[in-house]
């Protein structure tokens, strides 16, 4: 049986920290599961486990029985990435909520295909830990962040490496300070109410892995959040 060592075994944890950030995952999202990252890695269940222990012992990750496994700590903090300087920030310091808009409404809605096809229970799981937060949420600012953590586990949940990479660049615009201003401006108690239903629409959707009704009700959605955003900018 071949030996993984110490050495090693940080080179794989950098990779699982690396593939988080590529995916647009930050402290609080859930990981893939050990299976998925081994696959997606080509590696061993057990050196990916071996892996994440030290994540663990280091306080980046938290394992949770019957939940699954989530960062602690932010991981391009830990990677020591500066984003600031890359390329994604730069195209997304230069696109506005309309170009966001766009881009969601192009690529949301198609990714639900392949999340009816391919998502597990874990996934479902995740979504439905999404939506208690989104009900709990107490504030504006809660309510982004659960916001923007359910559409990504949508998204996550597609099992589709490309389409999440290329919603990262969407999840980045979306803590951008002009997105966030202009999100507030839209925000009442009413509107995330009915947020929420439509979110539990979605879910019901893909739980009942019904790709057209799922893809329908993220373009009413979508929709919806579109128009209270150019009412917001014409206020």
């Amino acid at each position: 049986m071949t030996t993984v060592s110490n050495d090693q075994l940080r080179d794989v944890a950098d990779n699982i920290l690396m593939t988080a950030t590529h995916t647009g995952l930050q402290s609080g999202h859930r990981l893939p599961t050990e299976r998925e990252l081994a696959q997606a890695l080509r590696l061993s269940r057990t050196t990916i486990r071996n892996a994440m222990s030290m994540l663990e012992s280091e306080g980046v990750v938290s394992r949770e029985v019957g939940r699954g496994t989530f960062l602690r700590r932010d991981p391009h903090a830990v990677l020591g990435v500066d984003i600031g300087p890359s390329h994604a920030a730069s195209v997304v310091g230069n696109v506005s909520p309309a170009d966001v808009m766009s881009a969601r409404l192009l690529i949301e809605p198609a990714a639900l295909a392949a999340t009816v096809e391919n998502a597990t229970a874990s996934d479902f799981e995740e979504i439905e830990r999404c939506l208690a937060g989104s009900d709990n949420a107490a504030n504006f600012d809660e309510f982004e962040r659960w916001d923007l953590a359910l559409h990504q586990a949508f998204v996550h949940a597609s099992h589709n490496p490309l389409i999440e990479n290329m919603y990262h660049f969407i999840a980045e615009a979306r803590l951008s300070v002009t997105w966030g201003s202009l999100k507030r401006r839209s925000d009442s108690d009413e509107r995330r109410a009915y947020y929420r239903t439509q979110h539990r629409e979605i879910a019901q959707a893909l739980a009942n892995r019904d790709g057209r009704a799922a893809r329908e009700a993220m373009l009413r959605h979508l929709g919806a959040v579109e128009a209270n955003l150019q009412k917001a900018a014409q206020s």
